[in-house]
Formats: C-alpha cells, structure tokens, sequence
C-alpha cells in the first residue's frame, strides 16, 4: 500500500466515451493525485492519439487490456472497457491491483462471486453516491430519522440520445481501426454472458441491459439512502412508437426494507432536449428533491431542494456544489488505495445491484410470460 500523499500510477482500459469526456481529463487534473502510465484500446487511432496526449510512452500503449497487466509499473487500473469487467477486474485483483471498474461490474452473480474470491480492493464506479449534493441529502435524511423516515422514494430518468449529451465534446468519428475479430470475441463473450444470467428472450435480455447499465445508479443511490429493494411488485416496458428506439422505456416499483415504497421510470426519449434526472424522497414532514444535469457535463451542479414546513407555510432551501461528482469518486479511490478506506460500493454491493436487476427481470418474466433463464430464473 503506498503512502497517503503518493501519486497513485494509474493504467487505464478503454478509451471510449467516458474515458474521453470524463476520467481521463479528470486524472490530468488531479495529477497531485495520479500518473497515467498506460493505456489500452482496441483502436490504434486512440491508443496514439491519447497516448500522446497523456504522455503515456508508445510501449506502454496496448491493443489488449490483460496484456497491459501483465505489462506491471502500475499501482491500480481503472476499467472503462464495454461490456462486464468480470474478467478484467478478476485479473486485476489477482495481480494485487486495486480496481476502480466502471459499470456494469459483472454481468453474472458467478462473475462476481469469483471476485470475492480474487480480492477486495475495488470500488464500482456509482459516481453519484460521492455527488456532494447527495452527501447533503444523506445527511438531512439522516437528521429525520433516515430510512425509517422514508415514505416513498419516486425516481424519473429522462433518457435523452447520447449524440445530444455529447455534443459539448466535438469527439472526433468512431475510429474504424477496430480490428472486427477482437469485437466478435467480445461480443460473443458478453452475449454467453447474458445467455448465463438471464436467458435468451431478446425483451428480458433489453431489460436487463438498460439495469446493469443505468438504472444501476439509481439502485445505488436507494442503497445509500434507504436500503436495497425489499420487493419487485410491477415491472413494465413500452417503446415509444412502434418504429421507436431499440431500447424500451422501463417502470419499476416496490417495497423498501424500511415498509415505504419507491418507483423508477427509466424514460428512453431520444429527441428530449437534454439529459434529466430527479430522486425524491418523501417523509412526513416533507421531501428531499435531487435534479441531476447529464454526468457528462464536469462541474455542473446536482440542485438538493429540500421542502419542509415553516409556520403556516411551505420552506424550500437549496443546495448546489460545483464540486465535481466524478473527482470525488477519484479522491475515494485515492484513498482506499493508500489507507485502505471501504468504497461506498464495493463487490458485495455491486452484486446486490446485479441480485435486484435479476429479481426485476423475474418479475418481468412473471408479469408478461417471457421466458426467463440463467441466474434470473433461479
């Protein structure tokens, strides 16, 4: 374990989207924090272009992830590869590398089963739990009593297309230098995957998808606040139009541990005018507001307003922090790496999130007929 104050050497796998717009010119900004000293991609567009761009010398660049492990000179990995990082994260624990993996962690409870077994030093990339305007909301929560206080929960994600959330950014075309037998491999590997979790009915397997992908962080925002899921009552999808988006929109709802209830509407509304996301929690005495703006937008504020009653009337108080959601993510990892501090989600937590995605699509199964395979029908 290095010492609190060391520059963590840090490789990273995958420069997609993510790494581009977020991870990757957070980490230059909190270099008093961390040293990238390798890459990998399977385009070699990216890998030079980055690569320079980072200072990361061409013999530390690398078209395979698990070669670039295997390569060592690194303290930790961060995985932003596509698809489960079962894999990946499993390798990397095994070379006694801390891991701060994107979502999905894993596709399958087995993959992250076998992670357990490897290690502990990972931290599964919710941002939002280190968002400081949920800080605020766990904190005021908690002066009210906490989960307990918790009637409902309403969740409403407004799924704008990521060409508009990305626009911002002027990235440059998908590179077409991405060698077609590698993505083969790799998507035949994800679609076994899913084949293992859930079965092969291709609404089960969207569904699914759309959890361990997105809804995911509004699961991991009720564990924080209110406890995991205690019952999956009603699962629906619904395209928008008979020619609409591939994927559906999807709504959620049951029980919290505590006897209040949430819901999740998970909208897919590609020409929306932007990204929006709200959590409300609501107690006897009032409600817990959170607006989050697109997670691609650095330093743009989550809004906390919180509603109670004042004498006769209704009081709103509001909370902003520029304070980027993602570079405290970051700082946490620091310092689970250097003090060995827990993560707010680790694998135990991140396979609570796979658990309850599995019940939903059970549920699913239940409701409409659908076939339901693999763990989810267990």
């Amino acid at each position: 374990m290095t010492g609190p104050d060391k520059r963590i050497r840090i490789a990273v796998a995958g420069l997609g989207v993510i790494a581009r717009t977020v991870h990757l010119p957070l980490l230059q900004r909190r270099a008093d924090l961390f040293d990238v000293v390798a890459l990998s991609d399977l385009s070699p567009t990216r890998l030079a272009e980055l690569g320079d761009r980072h200072g990361v010398e061409p013999a530390r660049r690398y078209a395979d992830a698990a070669e670039m492990l295997a390569g060592g000179g690194c303290d930790a990995v961060l995985l932003a590869t596509s698809g489960s990082h079962g894999e990946l994260a499993a390798t990397a624990l095994s070379r006694g590398l801390p891991v701060l993996c994107e979502k999905p962690l894993a596709y399958t409870l087995a993959e992250a089963q076998r992670l357990t077994e490897t290690g502990t030093a990972l931290m599964v990339g919710y941002m939002k739990q280190y968002d400081p305007a949920v800080t605020e909301a766990a904190r005021r929560l908690d002066e009210i009593g906490g989960p307990a206080a918790v009637h409902a929960v309403e969740v409403t994600v407004r799924h704008a297309a990521g060409d508009q959330q990305l626009a911002f950014a002027n990235l440059p075309p998908a590179p077409g230098d991405v060698p077609a037998a590698a993505v083969a491999r790799l998507v035949d590997a994800d679609q076994r995957l899913l084949d293992a979790a859930v079965g092969a009915d291709a609404g089960a397997r969207a569904l699914y998808q759309i959890l361990i992908n997105s809804i995911c962080h509004d699961l991991s925002l009720l564990r924080l606040f209110t406890g995991a899921p205690a019952t999956v009552d009603h699962v629906a999808t619904w395209p928008l139009a008979p020619a609409g988006p591939a994927e559906p929109s999807v709504e959620i709802s049951g029980r919290l541990p505590a006897g209040g209830r949430y819901g999740i509407r998970w909208l897919n509304l590609p020409d929306y005018p932007a990204y929006r996301e709200t959590v409300t929690l609501h107690h006897a005495r009032g409600a817990l507001e959170l607006d989050f703006p697109s997670p691609y937008l650095l330093n743009a504020p989550t809004t906390l307003t919180a509603v109670d009653r004042h004498r006769d009337g209704e009081r709103r108080t509001v909370f902003r922090s520029v304070t980027e959601a993602f570079e405290q993510e970051l700082v946490a990892f620091h310092t689970m790496v250097t003090a060995g501090a827990p993560p707010l989600t680790g694998i135990a937590e991140g396979a609570v999130d796979l658990r309850t995605s599995q019940q939903v699509v059970r549920r699913y199964g239940e409701l409409t007929g659908a076939a339901i395979g693999g763990e989810a029908a267990g």
